[in-house]
C-alpha cells in the first residue's frame, strides 16, 4: 500500500512538469491557413485562431474556434512557433 501511495504522490508531483514539455521540430511550420470565422455563438466569445501542430511526422492544422474567456478582461495569446537552436518549438496559446 505504501508503494502505491508513493507512486501516486510522485505522479501528482510530476504532472505539472509534463504540461510544460515542448516539442522540438527541425522543419519549420507552413504558413498559417486563412480561416473564415463563423458567427460568434453569443456575446462575450473570443475567436481563438487555428494553428499548425506537430503530430510526430508532419504538421496538422488545428482549426480556430470560439471560446469564452475564463475571467473578465482576459486576453488570448495565440499559439506560435519560435525558432530556437536550429529548430522550431511550439509555444502554446493561453489566456493572459
Amino acid at each position: 500500500m505504501k508503494k502505491i501511495a508513493l507512486a501516486a504522490l510522485l505522479a501528482i508531483t510530476l504532472l505539472p512538469a509534463a504540461s510544460y514539455a515542448q516539442v522540438y521540430v527541425r522543419v519549420g511550420p507552413p504558413a498559417p491557413i486563412v480561416e473564415h470565422r463563423p458567427v460568434a455563438p453569443g456575446h462575450g466569445y473570443v475567436w481563438i485562431g487555428g494553428y499548425h501542430r506537430w503530430d510526430g511526422g508532419r504538421y496538422v492544422w488545428v482549426p480556430g474556434r470560439w471560446d469564452r474567456p475564463p475571467r473578465e478582461h482576459a486576453v488570448w495569446v495565440p499559439h506560435r512557433w519560435v525558432h530556437r537552436h536550429g529548430g522550431w518549438v511550439l509555444v502554446e496559446g493561453h489566456w493572459r
